[in-house]
């Protein structure tokens, strides 16, 4: 049996005293305050076993799209290996989901090291859904060359030669790492020439 004295004692303390309330109408608030402290509990321990199973790895965050039959987040990330991946969030329509949809949209275009994790595919057998439970920001950044191409290269719908020549045009340096900053407006452009 857990023992709830804390949770009681912290929600006496949050409540404050009783001054010129009855004292059942301040035990009733004690009551709900502690309920929702033993929530509150649950969801922060559940929250740390997803973060303690996690896998993390960094990423440069490309962009989020809403998916539209869940309604969950779609973050499309490109790790080092220069391969985009997506990865999903909750629904939109909880408040982890939506917190974190917001937490990515403010991290677009920066590289974040992403904690990771597989859910069951409803209805999938044994198929998983690669899920985030956090983002931390990492900064700007920069790609190696290798990876720096691959991303205008996917870009550019995989016309390799649109790519190289939008690179050149660019004057991108044909080895070292590519800050993301030099590179987002040859994305851009790119990017446009597609459509």
């Amino acid at each position: 049996m857990t023992d709830y004295n804390a949770l009681v004692a912290a929600a006496a303390m949050a409540v404050g005293p009783i001054n010129s309330r009855s004292q059942s109408a301040w035990l009733a608030s004690v009551q709900d305050v502690a309920v929702e402290l033993a929530f509150t509990a649950r969801e922060v321990q559940q929250a740390v076993q997803r973060l303690d199973a996690s896998h993390p790895f960094a990423a440069y965050l490309d962009k989020v799209e809403i998916e539209e039959s869940q309604h969950r987040g779609l973050l499309t990330l490109i790790p080092p290996s220069g391969i985009p991946e997506t990865i999903r969030t909750e629904p939109e329509t909880s408040v982890s989901g939506r917190k974190m949809i917001e937490r990515a949209r403010e991290l677009t275009g920066r590289w974040v090291l992403v904690y990771r994790y597989n859910e069951p595919k409803a209805g999938g057998g044994f198929e998983n859904v690669r899920m985030v439970a956090r983002l931390m920001d990492l900064g700007e950044g920069a790609f190696s060359n290798d990876v720096a191409r691959q991303v205008l290269i996917g870009d550019a719908g995989g016309n390799r030669e649109r790519a190289r020549q939008a690179w050149q045009d660019a004057g991108l340096p044909l080895t070292g790492s590519i800050a993301v900053a030099d590179l987002e407006p040859v994305r851009a452009k790119v990017r446009e020439q597609q459509v």
